[in-house]
């Protein structure tokens, strides 16, 4: 499938903006100045994906919309929207829009609703052809990665109970996928042609989430303008997603419990109630009865979320599935840079299978993009991610060997760490079929800085992506500003080029 975007404004600073952006983040670009040239564009190119302004002379952004959705409806279109906008937004994406964003937006923002919008779409072509995708935990549940008993479990459950109303609380580790399962129940339920709107109730203080969640009148509060609706209105019909449900105060899950017993609230600084129909689906990385029992946590809104748990395994317990999530990694990777996928050798999958993976399928795509971006050949050996595998006593189990090759077991093992990890030894395979046993330690004299090793890992990853900030920092796992800091104050101390 195509990675091209097409980008539509009537603005060319937009638009230029917009298509660096989205290059950066390593998508091809078209770009068309209205709804009449995007068409013709569309015809030529066949993008991956649409992203356009709402509000354009001529042909706006809702015609364009519905004029793709009935030429291409497996294409996703993604709008741009001011302030004032987002009803008309809201709107669109009850006809058919994938996503909207709210200028003015960061670049980041929008390549995560591109990603996902372009990853959504490919999933849904393997949804129609005939072989099905052979990763896929089954068939109704495409988005779920795995073949484990674990996500079988989770797949009949969530068949169980998509078509009911009742609100549903995932739990899991940080990094287990919940806001997937919760995407998969929307799209599964009877409310998949409604809107489903997400909120980070970590992200925002107590304040703001309230004005997020149940909007707010004009003169409410210094700076409330104009009268903003909150998501729950927005959402009226659909799916409402509160990530980490647990980080609310105590105030707002008094107002919360009232919306999920009653159906209805007050915009802060009014006092008419509201009748919403939306389907509430929570998520939280905490155990929730804990919470409840310590105090931080009302225990009748507890009850109240927990109508319908999905409990999600951490990826330790479903390391059956880790070869499936990777190779599903790299194949997206491959399709954002345009490349022949990589693929990761018989021993690197065991070395990661052995791994406990404290950071879940999260870290995971981490380590798989890191290598296929960082690894010069096809094929992605162990000693490629052994450094980044770090932070576990149960790294290497004993285990029996059976291979034909060997390594001489007595000579010293070591490997350059990655950003912010402790070194580590690369285990040692031999040929007798003995218990796999880690290697004496490395001579002190072997060990070199850490920030040497980072240095020249940043360096490399920059060349390798011909000085591309923004590409190197995704790769590497750390942010923008993180590595043009770093790169500012070696630079000052002379230790790399200042072309670099």
């Amino acid at each position: 499938m195509s990675t091209k975007i097409l980008v539509v404004d009537d603005k060319q600073m937009m638009r230029d903006s917009v298509g660096a952006t989205l290059q950066r983040a390593g998508y091809s670009v078209v770009a068309a100045s209205g709804g009449e040239a995007a068409l013709k564009l569309f015809d030529k190119h066949a993008p991956a994906a649409v992203v356009t302004d709402l509000k354009m002379p001529g042909m706006d952004g809702l015609e364009l919309l519905e004029t793709l959705l009935r030429k291409a409806p497996q294409v996703p279109v993604v709008l741009m929207t001011a302030y004032g906008g987002v009803n008309d937004a809201v709107s669109a994406m009850r006809r058919g829009a994938f996503d909207f964003v709210q200028k003015p937006f960061e670049g980041d923002q929008l390549v995560g609703v591109l990603r996902r919008a372009v990853d959504q779409r490919r999933l849904n072509d393997e949804q129609e052809e005939p072989q099905g995708n052979p990763a896929a935990a089954d068939r109704s549940t495409p988005n779920l990665i795995g073949r484990s008993q674990a996500m079988r479990d989770v797949a009949r459950q969530i068949r169980s109970i998509a078509h009911s109303t009742g609100t549903v609380l995932i739990q899991g580790e940080s990094g287990t996928g919940k806001e997937v399962v919760a995407r998969t129940l929307h799209a599964m339920s009877p409310r998949r042609s409604n809107i489903m709107l997400c909120l980070n109730c970590a992200a925002l203080s107590s304040s703001l989430l309230e004005s997020e969640l149940f909007g707010h009148e004009r003169g409410a509060f210094t700076g409330a303008d104009q009268l903003r609706k909150g998501r729950f209105e927005l959402a009226d019909g659909g799916t409402l997603l509160l990530d980490e449900i647990s980080e609310i105060s105590p105030t707002l899950q008094a107002k919360l419990l009232r919306v999920l017993q009653e159906g209805q609230f007050e915009r802060v600084g009014a006092s008419v109630p509201l009748h919403v129909d939306v389907r509430v689906i929570a998520t939280t990385n905490r155990d929730l009865s804990r919470s409840v029992a310590d105090g931080t946590f009302r225990e009748d809104l507890y009850y109240r979320l927990n109508v319908l748990p999905i409990v999600l395994p951490p990826l330790r317990d479903r390391r059956d599935d880790v070869p499936l999530l990777a190779a599903h990694t790299l194949d997206q990777v491959a399709l954002r840079e345009g490349s022949e996928p990589k693929r990761f050798s018989d021993t690197a999958c065991e070395l990661m299978q052995q791994y406990h993976w404290p950071g879940n399928v999260r870290e995971l795509q981490n380590i798989c993009e890191r290598a296929s971006v960082l690894s010069r050949g096809h094929l992605i050996d162990a000693d490629v991610i052994t450094p980044w595998l770090s932070g576990s006593a149960t790294f290497v189990p004993p285990r029996v060997v059976t291979r034909t090759a060997s390594i001489d077991a007595s000579a010293p093992v070591s490997s350059g760490p990655s950003v912010g990890s402790p070194p580590l030894q690369r285990p040692v395979v031999v040929e007798t079929g003995a218990v796999l046993t880690a290697p004496p330690a490395a001579p002190f004299a072997a060990v070199r800085p850490l920030e040497e090793v980072e240095r020249e890992q940043i360096v490399a990853a920059l060349d390798h992506f011909d000085g591309n900030r923004t590409r190197t920092a995704e790769a590497l796992g750390i942010g923008l500003r993180t590595l043009g800091l770093k790169l500012k104050k070696w630079k000052e101390q002379e230790l790399i080029a200042q072309t670099v």
